[in-house]
């Protein structure tokens, strides 16, 4: 189950467990026709990809059956949580999240998360005084 904000990367991460699994078809947000179910093209489980941000009921989902295909199939739901959790008790809940704003305010100055000093006490490598705060 794939929980984040619109642009997070649910969908693009489904891509990438398809490629990994090659599977037959593009990988796309199936948000119009809720579930799609992408075959192996090398003899290996289907990717089930569900997108569950018009579903709005346990009723709706248990008209999609996919609990008939759990055991030979990997089934990725997008916009899931509050709905598929009783779909399997065994499963991988992935939240992911994307950094908003121009920049960090922790006191680093890199996109990399430091704040460019590679760690030994060269003054060079000391960050100008006064900035991250």
């Amino acid at each position: 189950m794939l929980t984040g904000d619109l642009g997070a990367g649910k969908t693009t991460l489904t891509q990438g467990i398809g490629a990994g699994l090659g599977v037959r078809g593009q990988v796309a947000s199936p948000t119009f026709i809720v579930a799609r179910e992408h075959p192996s093209l090398v003899g290996g489980p289907a990717l089930v990809h569900v997108d569950a941000y018009r579903l709005g009921s346990l009723e709706e989902v248990d008209a999609l059956d996919l609990d008939s295909s759990l055991d030979e199939s990997v089934t990725v739901v997008e916009w899931g949580s509050g709905l598929v959790e009783s779909l399997a008790g065994d499963r991988l809940e992935v939240v992911l999240e994307r950094p908003r704003g121009a920049g960090p305010t922790d006191g680093t100055d890199r996109a990399d998360g430091t704040d460019g000093t590679d760690g030994t006490d060269d003054p060079d490598d000391a960050p100008e005084a006064g900035r991250g705060t």
